[in-house]
């Protein structure tokens, strides 16, 4: 098949393709901006699980990005020392992160942390 070219474009080839090709469909797969959100979370290091982003929602837990920044890097300081799951004290609330995978696993007020005792921890972050 001989390449097509388009005008005030670098020249690269646009292959055209046959309509034989399976193409994806939703039962087959996830759609293009699931793909695209957990491209743009792999990049940006520290994540939130689906079950992190209920309990934050349920329980009014909101991070600006300055206090989101200070988290992530202190997770990577933990991932670096070879901490596995650590709990995350920040002043309004606490997280249960995995700083093996940057992922939050859990979230909940520091009011509740207080109540708590937390088992299978390598670590503890305490951001004020």
């Amino acid at each position: 098949m001989k390449p097509i070219y388009v005008s005030n474009f670098p020249k690269l080839p646009i292959v055209q393709t046959s309509k034989t090709q399976p193409q994806p469909s939703q039962a087959q797969g996830s759609s293009f901006s699931n793909h695209l959100k957990e491209a743009i979370q792999q990049q940006s290091g520290l994540k939130a699980s689906k079950h992190a982003m209920e309990r934050m929602n349920e329980r009014g837990i909101q991070l600006d990005e300055s206090s989101w920044s200070k988290l992530q890097s202190k997770v990577l300081e933990a991932k670096q020392m070879g901490l596995k799951e650590s709990l995350v004290l920040m002043k309004d609330s606490a997280f249960i992160v995995s700083a093996n995978n940057e992922t939050i696993i859990t979230a909940m007020s520091r009011k509740e942390a207080n109540e708590q005792i937390f088992t299978n921890i390598t670590g503890t972050i305490v951001l004020e």
